[in-house]
């Protein structure tokens, strides 16, 4: 490319959008990439300001932004991600199916330590819906060295997607609800009418939901009742603490649990426990749960459901960002609740 007046660049094709920006009003593009300079823009050119443009000079071993922005987007996205058209250097990733974002942090840290080379996602592991913008990519200057074009290619081919979206998979869950003042009718069922809540909103169904005392026999049964009835994820709901009547963790165990971790550094939610008995997880849902509108069970459920193999790892990373503000207008996924793991 060239730098020419705008006088001298009528006939010759831009090679860069040209914003028009009205204070308070609007901004936007006034003049796109591959126009052909007329006559009559060089007047309109001069009101924006410029008094020089840069003319497209072909030369191979460079990239202009657009191209650029297009070829890094590509390499970087994985499923469910489509591309949108680039406006003033800047192509986005727009989600094409609902689901949880995965972003490798490792390989976007090594991507933008190119020289030039900028994209920014949003946080991963959080549940994203259709249409929504997920990650921007462009170049800093007009046109870049072809190489360093090449080099984001190349760092990213042949391996796992450095962004992409899984969808959810709609299970059968089961929810067994325990509690003396529950299963007698002291009380009316709160935990019920919540998971229930979560559970569709995940996409997935509730099989049925068992009231159980506080007997772990007859926890244990009632987990058993529904692997028998194919249920693909339980949630134990209450009875999480260490009082003498909780009885739900060693219920999950005496059912065969595998307990990857029982105690959690997310707020609320430190009391949750996280097992497997054969490939179905059973998940031990605390009491805050029932009353807190986001807690543990928002940050791990979607990726259970996203088809991961939570991990004790996984949930000790949870502690950067687990502590929740319990803000009283809450504005999550919005927000910075369990956006560090």
């Amino acid at each position: 490319m060239k730098v020419v007046s705008v006088h001298e660049a009528v006939g010759n094709v831009l090679c860069h959008d040209i914003t028009e920006i009205v204070p308070g009003k609007s901004k936007g593009r006034a003049f796109k990439k591959g126009h052909v300079v007329r006559k009559e823009d060089v007047a309109k050119l001069l009101t924006l300001g410029k008094e020089h443009v840069y003319v497209w000079e072909t030369d191979e071993s460079t990239v202009h932004e657009n191209e650029a922005a297009i070829r890094i987007a590509t390499a970087l996205a994985g499923g469910h991600l489509a591309l949108t058209e680039p406006v003033e250097g800047k192509v986005q990733l727009r989600v094409t199916a609902r689901g949880l974002l995965k972003v490798d942090r490792e390989a976007l840290a090594e991507i933008n330590g190119i020289d030039e080379i900028c994209v920014a996602t949003l946080h991963s592991n959080q549940l994203v819906e259709c249409d929504q913008v997920v990650a921007g990519c462009r170049v800093v200057p007009l046109v870049i060295d072809g190489a360093k074009i090449a080099r984001v290619e190349a760092r990213c081919r042949g391996r796992a997607p450095v962004v992409e979206v899984r969808p959810l998979q709609k299970r059968l869950v089961g929810i067994v609800t325990t509690g003396n003042e529950v299963y007698h009718g002291r009380i009316d069922d709160k935990f019920g009418p919540v998971l229930r809540e979560k559970v569709a909103s995940l996409g997935s169904t509730v099989l049925r939901q068992i009231l159980a005392p506080d007997d772990r026999e007859l926890i244990v049964e009632a987990i058993h009742a529904l692997l028998r009835e194919r249920a693909e994820m339980i949630l134990v709901s209450g009875g999480m603490s260490v009082d003498p009547d909780d009885l739900t963790p060693s219920a999950i165990r005496a059912a065969g649990g595998r307990v990857e971790v029982y105690g959690t550094p997310v707020l609320p939610g430190s009391m949750f426990m996280l097992a497997h008995i054969g490939a179905v997880p059973v998940l031990g849902l605390p009491g805050c749960v029932m009353y807190h509108k986001t807690t543990v069970a928002d940050l791990v459920l979607p990726r259970i459901l996203a088809g991961e193999e939570v991990t004790r790892r996984d949930i000790a990373e949870l502690g950067h960002g687990g502590l929740c503000l319990e803000c009283s207008d809450c504005r999550y996924p919005s927000c910075a609740f369990g956006k560090g793991s």
